[in-house]
């Protein structure tokens, strides 16, 4: 059984865990630095450009989280989300509770909409979202990774 729960600051080193694992492993998220326990919570729990975090936990962990926050590049009304899965992990549902408390808390803050950037080689998060009802709205080309190959970007927005 999947449980959501805020996101807490005691949460910031297993977060980040969870996160570097995906970003060791590569070719999913965008991120290519690993994260610090407190880059995590400045980032995605404490800090000014964060809104919400949950959490998903299963089995007595954590096996998943999401995050809603600003981005410069969008207007304050629309949130940007993420979300991070245990590697490994099989328990599904986690991303979809995720979800729901992430749009009950963006309708709570007045936004009207919900903005996600996932790589074009990314395909069980473009997957994700489609499902959850983001719709394509515009692509990012030929953002170069750290190595310099160039990975677009699929914009993905879902209408509060």
């Amino acid at each position: 059984m999947v449980t959501i729960r805020p996101a807490a600051p005691s949460d910031a080193a297993e977060l980040a865990k969870l996160l570097n694992a995906i970003i060791v492993r590569g070719g999913t998220t965008a991120f290519e630095t690993a994260f610090t326990p407190g880059g995590l919570s400045e980032a995605y729990l404490t800090g000014p450009a964060a809104h919400c975090c949950f959490v998903a936990q299963a089995d007595g962990r954590i096996a998943g989280f999401q995050t809603l926050g600003t981005q410069l590049f969008l207007p304050a009304y629309i949130g940007d989300i993420a979300t991070f899965a245990r590697l490994g992990s099989t328990q599904g549902g986690v991303g979809t509770a995720l979800f729901a408390a992430t749009t009950a808390h963006a309708r709570e803050l007045g936004l009207t909409a919900i903005n996600a950037t996932i790589r074009a080689d990314n395909t069980g998060g473009l997957t994700f979202y489609t499902r959850m009802g983001f719709t394509d709205y515009e692509i990012v080309r030929g953002v170069p990774l750290k190595n310099g190959t160039p990975v677009d970007r699929i914009r993905k927005r879902f209408v509060l």
